[in-house]
């Protein structure tokens, strides 16, 4: 069950590995209105901004095909084998968001979100 739990807090984190990339370095930062400055960028810090909240999107349903597999008492190994393989593929996700590749990160978005329906039918 440890990896379950550890892989739930890896997701948790995936958004603000992009929210990471979108503020490190950038010039005229303002931690204290961090959305106002994060609105007005372009190119790639804006595409970071959009992971992320994309990645917050996609938690709920996430979480819950996760519990909702535990409850139905599904095989732990296989939904953490299928966790595992979500979270690869959002960290994919994320640099292809970042890169610019929107037709690629597309194909990847459907495919973690084709793994999260496989969890919730584990």
């Amino acid at each position: 069950m440890s990896t379950i739990t550890w892989l739930m807090l890896c997701a948790a984190f995936l958004p603000m590995v992009a929210a990471v990339v979108a503020k490190a370095g950038g010039k005229g930062f303002d931690n204290d209105a961090p959305r106002a400055w994060l609105s007005s960028q372009e190119g790639w810090r804006a595409r970071a901004n959009a992971a992320q909240a994309n990645l917050f999107e996609g938690l709920p349903f996430f979480y819950a095909a996760v519990l909702l597999a535990l409850f139905k008492q599904a095989d732990p190994a296989w939904v953490a084998g299928l966790m595992l393989a979500w979270v690869l593929v959002r960290l994919v996700y994320i640099g292809l968001y970042i890169a610019g590749y929107g037709m690629l990160r597309t194909v990847v978005w459907a495919l973690a979100l084709a793994l999260n329906v496989a969890i919730l039918f584990a």
